[in-house]
């Protein structure tokens, strides 16, 4: 049996704590709150119980065992998007080995996240819709977090006017028409450039 150490447990339990402070790398698109890993992993872990009973899959612990450590890496790799992804290497399998290193946990963890990755098995493949139900769960929630539109036509009426350079009015009009998003729907991301393009051709 491999040899565990106490000291790394409460190393890992603080490490956990960190969740809580990382941001999804997403959040730049919405400019709002957004969910960090911690929230996100919550979730998921109650979608994919939920999923399973309706599946009739019957081993819940793996279930959320699975559900708890799928985004665990995040703490060592920081969480990628769409964009990012086309720039970074995420060295994931390393950094669940160093996480879990000597943990009374290593073992059952650290199979479980490595089966997870290779979303072959049942439960897998739920914590994996679990997953992706989460993100489209949160855009939903984005849509009620706006009120710019409250703002915008009284700033036409009350503030155009009083601009005082022709540059300064060109922008005005041309952020007026403009798409927040379009730096990263038109730049390189998943979409156009990786490995979803690929998929999509398909």
């Amino acid at each position: 049996m491999k040899k565990t150490n106490d000291n790394r447990d409460i190393e890992f339990f603080y490490e956990i704590g960190q969740l809580r402070l990382i941001n999804r790398m997403w959040r730049r698109f919405f400019q709002s709150e957004t969910s960090n890993v911690a929230e996100h992993t919550l979730r998921v872990v109650w979608i994919a119980l939920a999923i399973a009973k309706k599946e009739n899959v019957k081993d819940e612990e793996k279930i959320m065992k699975m559900a708890l450590v799928h985004d665990v890496t995040e703490s060592r790799t920081g969480d990628v998007d769409y964009v990012s992804r086309q720039y970074v290497e995420m060295k994931e399998e390393m950094a669940a080995e160093d996480m879990l290193s000597e943990t009374i946990l290593e073992k059952d963890f650290l199979n479980v996240w490595k089966e997870y990755e290779k979303k072959e098995s049942i439960e897998a493949k739920i914590v994996k819709d679990a997953d992706s139900l989460d993100v489209n769960l949160e855009l939903k929630e984005q849509e009620i977090q706006t009120i710019s539109d409250k703002f915008m036509k009284p700033r036409d009426i009350l503030v155009k006017p009083k601009l005082y350079t022709k540059t300064a009015k060109k922008y005005w009009d041309i952020i007026d028409k403009s798409d927040v998003h379009d730096w990263h729907v038109f730049g390189r991301n998943r979409f156009n450039s990786g490995d979803w393009k690929k998929k999509l051709k398909k």
